[in-house]
């Protein structure tokens, strides 16, 4: 009988030890999901114009964008609500003095880079024309885009030559007056990234500088940050519409952009089910294997077989 009950109770202890890891894998399965569609996001790198954001600015130092310039740090400052200076005055691709009031049209996409930039400003100029391009034959509800360059030594010639690159990507002509590509003196370009909290660097004859759009609402508030170079129609439409009502909203979600895909056919967000299935299966798989060494351990330190 007792040998019997022993057989039991070690039964029993195993059954508990197996049900033990079990429940801690179902009370993290919430934190892996959010690792799992938040992680891949951080891959993106390596790259001597991509910044970390927000930026990592210390308070113990100047913070306006001449200290930082100076100091040699560059990033998104994000600053949801602020106004861009609108009376700063920009010329045109066509070579009119315009001033931003003058070409805040609406809700507004605003992209600050530079024309000469040997690769990722370019980058960033498609992934606009991708998300925009289904517009091209919508004049009327067409987004409108600014692209600012932070080089005050370029020239409307540089910036028509910019915009001609970017029309032929769409392979399309974008309606008339909603995409500009504008320059300026340094005093101005510095008001404009002041106020959005564009901080970039020069670095001889190249900038280093962040990347991403800033959506703009009709009075030039700022309203919403969208990160990176590649950017979903969805993002973009969703973030115009409430821009139109000046509603100010946090950064895109990174969880979202991970754990969806946007399907251009059907015009929704995908969930990729297998991406996340596979972390999260790896990830148990690790929870598991750490869960029994730790055991193991215990059982030794306690002097248990």
């Amino acid at each position: 009988m007792s040998a019997t009950m022993n057989v039991f109770m070690r039964r029993a202890h195993c059954g508990k030890n197996l049900l033990q890891p079990l429940l801690i894998s179902r009370l993290a399965l919430p934190a892996i999901l959010t690792v799992a569609c938040y992680f891949p996001l951080y891959a993106h790198g390596n790259h001597k114009h991509v910044a970390q954001s927000p930026l990592p600015v210390s308070r113990a130092i100047d913070t306006t964008p001449r200290a930082l310039a100076d100091a040699g740090i560059m990033g998104m400052e994000e600053k949801p609500g602020a106004q861009i200076p609108l009376d700063c005055r920009f010329v045109t691709e066509t070579g009119d003095s315009v001033r931003l009031r003058d070409v805040v049209k609406g809700p507004t996409i605003l992209s600050i880079l530079y024309y000469s930039c040997p690769d990722a400003c370019n980058t960033l100029v498609m992934g606009i024309a991708n998300a925009v391009g289904p517009y091209s034959d919508k004049p009327i509800s067409a987004p409108n885009v600014l692209c600012v360059s932070v080089d005050d030594h370029e020239t409307p010639a540089d910036a028509m030559k910019e915009k001609n690159i970017a029309f032929e990507s769409m392979q399309r002509r974008y309606p008339k007056d909603r995409w500009h590509f504008l320059t300026g003196d340094a005093e101005n370009i510095r008001k404009l990234t002041g106020a959005v909290g564009f901080h970039f660097v020069k670095k001889g004859n190249e900038f280093d500088h962040p990347l991403g759009l800033i959506i703009l609402s009709p009075d030039g508030k700022v309203t919403r940050y969208i990160l990176g170079t590649d950017y979903l129609p969805m993002d973009i439409s969703l973030s115009l519409m409430q821009a139109s009502k000046g509603v100010v909203q946090p950064t895109v979600a990174r969880v979202l952009r991970a754990c969806f895909s946007y399907d251009p056919k059907s015009h929704r967000f995908v969930f990729n089910i297998l991406r996340v299935s596979a972390t999260v299966v790896f990830s148990l798989i690790g929870l598991f294997i750490l869960y029994l060494v730790l055991s193991g351990r215990k059982r030794r330190a306690k002097g248990k077989p």
